[in-house]
This record gives structure tokens, sequence and C-alpha cells, in this order.
């Protein structure tokens, strides 16, 4: 049975399907007599296969449906050696209508012909022709599928189907990807059915794969999956159809539920050119079928999220741009560094990251070549967590050899066994550390020196650019560097960086621009809660001592009613009844002032001896005042004395009491007159004039004292606000330079935040390997049965296997005990301490044969113990039991 990881191509059982698809290919298909241009609008057809896999091409030609014509190209790259005459093309035109050519350099290629790679030679695909070239590889190691599928992939684009076939190790894995990244399809054969299932299983494991089909069946999947793709006018992705933008919108919402990450703001066109491929590999024709399709397959949707991610890279792509890194950008990095400063890097969309091992090795060269040792964390990020493990693990197909020079590969790169795979040496891989991160959505890593953002930009829209800028900008140092692909710039932020190659596209953080606030781009972390307020003293608390004031003041003065108030006026305690002098006032409750309280006839005077009072700090009195009380008007005398607050009180230095007395009828007839006005007056008028003129004297008097006490009261009080305004204007300068420090550090806690997160996820994955590879090495010990010890340079015990028990009395808290301290059942037990440290000075191993005291003979072996660094920390001591080798020499 057929595996697909997507919708088995459907079979035409109907004649009338047969006929319309075979109509629907024809019209992309030319003659085969035609001459002249070749026509470039027809699907390329890629296979792959090792020398051994004839009977798949076999089987792969026998499935092609009878006089018909596919209406495509196909090209079969074989792995074949220089002096291999090939029957390839013979066996083809067995099975197959089409014409078949063993491809000359710069051969043109046409539809429904068949083009197979001569031995020994590399072949590309430019412009419609195939040009081949000298292997640059050494035989082993060349990639002939790679080198054609990466070729094809650039030229056709998603026209670019690629097929791998059976064959041993890796080659057609990097162009797997390459096809992916451009939009293509690609078909592996099922590896059940396969003679070498090392090409399949390779490309299967990238988790790009379309279908997994047995060659025979992968014909018909083909046509199918062209007709569909490529036999219909494609959606145009320019038009503003409000149907199809709601589909998109739904087929977002869906990615948002089932992965997390948001699309709505990723370039339209890449979104449908990937959709109407999904759609063209499940035969299905309309938006929305894929859309109720999507809806109960959520498998579907994954593979989806995976086709908008496909990150083409590779080691070192575009080697000028890189060139240009190394020449200008790296010596900058460690440049003013001191000696324990971290030299940091973000490569945010790192995919299976290439790209930023790539910035590992030119640092790592630089700091060799000029004998420096910098501390380097390198953040590669991406949002597909497979990618990330694929990066975390370091194993890159043997492809890479093409990207990559044989002395860097020699350098950092370990070969597995299998020679099919490269392992990033372990000195460069603890440089990098790798997360599952959206730039978009979680806070960036700051203080950063180079930020590699490329071909990342141009999957994304306009308003998401504008944002992603400037988000870089304040994760850089102010002479940080960003470095975009070819195709992209920063667009109108030339304000806050300068280009330093434009042709690169290496761009340099401006010094004198100030970074944008990290909050504008990220939902915050924390919801805001409303600032405490301090407590406040009721002022019912301050009865009790204000009391006592008043009280003993009022024994002085002997005063029926008296108000003790602050220089402002506001009431702190009332005496006796007040009601006939002071009245609430229309407005806002709870406002006690006297001032404001006072009625007519007092108001007045009162405010102008109690500023009086205030000024001086003596007590004033006024005789002779006329309030008005219930239509009437009362004659009071005012007295207003300073009384001195006790220091523990949080109050003014100076209260003051006001004492109101009622003036009796008797003295109030006494007192009409002021003896030095009335001598002046009584030879021309008589007594009620006389009274009269006094009185309004009087009045002018006491309003012209107020005028000039308000004037006085005016200028202090400005000078008081102008002096307040300067002290406010300086606390607001402070409080918003305190804003900004603030805000500054909350956007750096997050970033914080983040690396600390991101770090303790590798330390974790990292312990992880770490317990794995104890519990391997524990198990290796235990299930060897050698007996084996390791020492150290001081010969004190590290480790021992459960069998080492029989030959030295040793336990579990034996380890750190010297040798020399042990019991061992050898009978020149002894010796044992002077051979290892005769190993450890010569560094040559030594082998001996001991007898325990059981009499069973061993070969002790003794070896010096060296790291990956190739230091000797000691030794290793085994034995391997040789008693019934001995036993039947003896008998012999």
């Amino acid at each position: 049975m057929a595996k697909k990881k997507g919708k088995a191509p459907a079979e035409k059982d109907s004649e009338n399907t047969k006929v319309k698809d075979a109509k629907v290919i024809k019209k992309a298909a030319k003659p085969k007599e035609t001459a002249g241009p070749p026509a470039l609008d027809f699907p390329i057809v890629g296979i792959g296969a090792s020398a051994g896999g004839l009977a798949a091409f076999e089987a792969f030609f026998s499935g092609m449906p009878k006089d018909s014509e596919p209406g495509m190209a196909f090209v079969l790259v074989q792995h074949l050696a220089p002096d291999h005459k090939s029957i390839l093309t013979d066996l083809i035109r067995r099975y197959t209508r089409m014409q078949v050519f063993e491809v000359e350099d710069g051969m043109e290629v046409h539809p429904n012909a068949v083009y197979i790679i001569p031995p020994g030679k590399d072949m590309a695909f430019l412009n419609g022709s195939l040009s081949l070239l000298e292997p640059s590889a050494p035989r082993g190691l060349r990639m002939p599928i790679d080198f054609f599928f990466r070729s094809m992939a650039q030229d056709k684009r998603e026209q670019a189907i690629g097929i791998i076939l059976s064959g041993t190790g890796s080659d057609g894995t990097l162009g797997v990807r390459a096809i992916k990244g451009e939009g293509g399809m690609v078909m592996v054969q099922l590896p059940v059915s396969t003679e070498y299932d090392g090409m399949p299983q390779s490309a299967i494991a990238t988790g790009l794969v379309d279908y997994e089909l047995p060659p025979a069946e992968m014909m018909t999947g083909i046509i199918s999956y062209v007709t569909s793709a490529f036999g219909k006018l494609p959606i145009p992705v320019t038009t503003k159809l409000p149907k199809n933008e709601n589909a998109l919108k739904k087929i977002f919402i869906m990615l948002r539920s089932q992965t997390g990450h948001d699309f709505s703001q990723y370039n339209p066109n890449t979104v449908l050119r990937r959709l109407n491929r999904r759609m063209a590999i499940h035969q299905i024709e309309t938006m929305d079928s894929y859309i109720q399709y999507a809806q109960k397959t959520p498998e579907e949707l994954e593979a989806l999220f995976r086709d908008l991610l496909i990150g083409v890279t590779n080691f070192f792509r575009d080697p000028e741009a890189f060139s240009a890194i190394e020449e200008k950008i790296i010596p900058k990095l460690f440049a003013n560094k001191l000696a324990d400063d971290v030299i940091r890097i973000w490569v945010p969309g790192c995919s299976t990251g290439e790209e930023a091992y790539s910035f590992a090795i030119l640092l790592a060269e630089y700091q060799e070549e000029m004998r420096q040792s910098f501390k380097i964390q390198i953040f590669a990020t991406d949002i597909d967590s497979e990618a990330i493990t694929t990066a975390r693990a370091g194993l890159y197909p043997s492809g890479i050899a093409a990207d990559i020079s044989s002395e860097r590969l020699a350098r950092f790169f370990s070969l597995e066994p299998g020679d099919s795979t490269y392992r990033i040496h372990k000195g460069l891989r603890d440089m990098l550390i790798f997360s599952e991160q959206s730039v978009t959505r979680d806070p960036p890593f700051s203080r950063l020196d180079l930020i590699s953002c490329r071909n990342l930009l141009i999957y994304i829209n306009t308003d998401l650019q504008k944002k992603l800028i400037p988000l870089f900008q304040y994760a850089l140092n102010p002479t940080g560097f960003l470095f975009l692909g070819t195709s992209e710039t920063v667009g109108e932020f030339s304000d806050i960086f300068v280009v330093l190659d434009k042709k690169q596209k290496i761009y340099q953080r401006r010094q004198d621009t100030s970074p944008v606030r990290l909050g504008q781009f990220l939902p915050p972390l924390l919801k805001e809660t409303p600032y405490p307020l301090a407590a406040t003293k009721k002022p019912g608390a301050l009865k009790p001592s204000l009391r006592e004031l008043t009280e003993q003041a009022l024994l002085q003065e002997i005063a029926p009613t008296a108000v003790l108030v602050d220089n402002h006026g506001n009431i702190l305690y009332l005496h006796g009844r007040t009601g006939m002098y002071l009245e609430p006032t229309p407005g806002e409750a709870g406002v006690n002032n006297i001032l404001k309280m006072a009625r007519e006839g007092l108001k007045l005077d009162l405010t102008t001896f109690l500023h009086k009072a205030v000024i001086h700090k003596k007590t004033v009195h006024h005789p002779g005042l006329k309030v008005k009380t219930n239509g009437d008007f009362t004659d009071v005398n005012l007295t207003i004395c300073p009384v001195a607050s006790p220091s523990s009180q949080s109050l003014e230095a100076y209260l003051f009491l006001i004492i109101i007395n009622k003036v009796p009828q008797t003295i109030k007839n006494a007192s009409t007159a002021i003896p030095e006005i009335a001598d002046a007056a009584c030879n021309d008028a008589d007594n009620e004039t006389q009274t009269l003129i006094i009185s309004l004297r009087q009045e002018l008097q006491a309003k012209e004292e107020y005028l000039q006490s308000t004037h006085e009261e005016l200028e202090t009080s400005n000078e008081e606000l102008k002096s307040s305004n300067e002290e406010m204007q300086s606390v607001n300068e402070e409080m918003q330079s305190t804003n900004e420090e603030l805000e500054t550090s909350k956007e750096e806690l997050q970033s914080v935040n983040e690396e600390l997160s991101t770090v303790n996820s590798e330390l974790q994955n990292k312990v992880t390997d770490l317990s794995r590879v104890n519990n391997d090495m524990n198990n290796l010990l235990a299930g060897t049965g050698i007996a084996t010890v390791f020492v150290d340079h001081r010969l004190g015990i590290l480790r021992f296997t459960p069998t080492a028990t029989k030959i030295i009395n040793l336990i579990q808290s034996d380890i750190g005990r010297p040798v020399a301290h042990l019991v061992s059942n050898l009978k020149e037990s002894s010796n044992l301490s002077e051979e290892v440290l005769t190993v450890l000075d010569t560094l040559i191993p030594k082998e001996i044969e001991v007898q325990t005291k059981e009499g069973d003979w061993y070969i002790m072996s003794i070896q010096p113990y060296r790291t990956l660094s190739n230091v000797i920390e000691g030794a290793v001591l085994t034995f391997v039991d040789i008693t019934q080798h001995k036993q039947a020499k003896e008998a012999l």
C-alpha cells in the first residue's frame, strides 16, 4: 500500500476524465519536432538515484499511461563512475514513447522528452538549457543530484519537481530543501520498495516530502499534480476579491489556533502560492473546499505551516556577502573590547542553523588568527521547532561539502560513520544558543553587536517591516551592525541606520539616535496596578491636643466664642457657639475655612487682621465691628493671638486663636465716637452726622489696609508660585528621566528574561543529553564484562565496572581513594601503583599478565586517559580474563 504525506492522487476510472486530462496537459506541451528556442513554460521533473537504481527507473517509466504526452521534461541524474558506460538511455527507450537523450553541453530542454546525465559530469539547468561541468569534488564526495536540484529550483521555481529514488547516502537532501523553498513539489520512493533506502530516508527526515510512493505509481501522481497545479489559471494574487480575502482570514485563524503563530501579516503572494500548491497536492479545486478539508485534517494545517516556513539556507550563502562581513565587520566586533566583554550576535529566522554556524566559523577563525579569546554568544531563533531541533543537533548531510571549503570541513566538522553526514565540532557548537522564538511576538535580545536577518523581511508585509527595523535598532548596541538579504533594505529608516555596504546590504546603527521604546511593539507582561496611596490621618485624631491648646488660650483671654485656625484660616477647633458669626458657604461640602464662612461685616476685617497676626506673630485687637446677624447688626470685638504649636505636631509653627466678644450695650453706647476724630467734627455737626463720618472713615481706613495687605500677600504668593513652578519643572524633568530609566530597565529585564529562558532551555537540553550519555556509558561499562578501573593523575579512583570488584576490593565509597590504599586479590599488587606511574610518565601503554590469589589469570592493560582536547588526566586499567587460554596452553 502506498504511503503518502498528502492525499493520494485520484485514479481516473472514467474514460471521459482521461480524455479531459490529456487535453489539458497537451496545452502545455510542444511537438517533438519543434525546433528553435525551447518552451520555458512547462514543469521540469528531476529524478535522482544511485547507480543501482535501474529497476526503479524502469518501474517509474513503466507507470506512464499509454499514448499520452505528459507535457513536461524529465531529467535523470544518476551516480555513475567516470569510466562507466551508461546503459540507462537504451533502457528508458524501451518503456516510453518520449524522445530520450544523453545530455550534451548546452542542450536545450523541450517537453515530452527525457534527458540523462553522462558519466563523470555535473549538470545544471539555466534558462531552458542543460550545462555540463567538470566535477569539482573528488570521487566519493560528489553530490550531482543536489547540484542539479538546486539549479533547477532557482530557474523553474514552483514548476520544479524533484524525485528521489533508491540510493545510498544523503545526496538530494539539500536539493529537496531548495525545491520546497521555491514552492516546488517533492516525491520520494517508498522506503520499503527500495533496494537501498539511504537517499529516500534522508529526504523524508527533512519533513518536506509531499508524496511517498512506489515507482510504478509515481507517474500517475505527477500527472495528476501537474494537471491540478498548472492545467488551470492560477488564482490572481493581486486581485482584492472579498471572498478570497475572507477565505485567507479563515486559514490564518485556523493556523493561529493550531500553531500559535499569526500569518496575517505575511506577504499575500507567498501565502497564496503555497496554498495553491497544497490544493494541487490534494486535488482540491476551490479555496472553500480546502478550508473544509483543513478543518477536518489537523495534519494538513501542520503541513501548510511547514510549507510557509520553508527557509532556503546553506552555509555561507552569498559568498560575496560573507566575504564582506569577514573583511569589514568581524574586525570591528572585536575592536575596543575588554577582556571580560562578550560578543553577542542574533540570527532571527535561523531555520536549520547553517547561517548561524557560518558566523561562528568566521569568529573562530578571526580569534585564532589574532590570538584572542573572547566569549562569543550567537543567539539563533526560529518559530519552526523542527528546524531548531535540527540546528541544535549540528548534523548535516554530506552535500554541504559543496558550500564549505575542504580546510573548514576538516577543521570544524567530523564525518560520521557511513560517510553520509557531517557533525559540527563541540567547540563551535558551544558558541550558539538555539531557541524557538517569534521575532514579532517575543521580546528581542539586547546589547547586540550584530543582527543577521537575511531573507525574512521579503516574506512579510510593509507594516510589519516598519515595526521590525526599529526593533532591531533597539536591540543593537550604539555601534551595532545589521545584515540584511540581497533584496531587503531598511526602507524609510535611513535616519536610524547608515549604509556601510549598499550592495551587500550591511548597515550600522547611528550613534546619535536614541532607541525606541520596546513597549510600542510588545504587549505588557504585567497588568498595571494603581500606585498605593499613603495613609492620611483623620482630623479627629488631632482633637485631644488641639482642644488642650484652645482651652489654655481661653483661660488666658476668657473668651466665650473662639476658633483655632492655621495661618491660612483653616478651622482646626471650635469653642462655644459660633453660628452668629460663621455660616457654611454654598458649593462643595467639607470646606472649613473661617475666611469663607465669616458673615457680612466680619469677613473683611477678619482677613486683614489675620494676615497682620501671621506676619508679625503678635496679638491683634480690633473693637467695634458690626456683624450682620438675622437682619440686624451685632457689635463685637475681635482679637487674634498667635499660639505656639507643639514640636511634635506635623502642623505650622504657629496656630492662631480668633476670639469674638459681643460688646455689652453700655459699652457700645460709650464707644460710638473716637476721641481724636470726634473733637474735630463736634463743632459743626450733630451726633448722628458725626457718627456716620467716623464710621465711613473707619471703614475706608480698613479697606486701604486690606488692599495693602492683599497686595503684599499677592506679591508674596507670586514669588512663591514662581519658585514652586521652577521646582516643579525641575522635578518634572527628573521624573521624566526616571521614567525613561524605568522603561529602559523594564525593557532590558524583559530581554534578559527572554535570554535567560533561552539559556535555560539550552541547558536543559544539554542536561538531558548528558544524562543520556551517562546512562549509555554506565550500561556500556557494565555490559562489556571487562574489569575496568579509571584513575586520575594522582592515582585516585574515578570510576570502575562491577567486574573489577572481583580483582580489586572496591566499593562505591572508594571513589577518590588512591589505588595504593586498596587491597587487591592480585599476587603482586604492590607493583600496581608503580606500573601506573610508569605509564603516566612515559605515556606508553603497557600490558602485563597477572594472577589472582584464586588462581585466575588476566592481562592487565594500562593506557593513558586522554580527553577530547588530547590532555592526559589519568590512566585506564583493564583486566581481560585469559584463564582458559592459560589452562589450554598448560594442557598442550
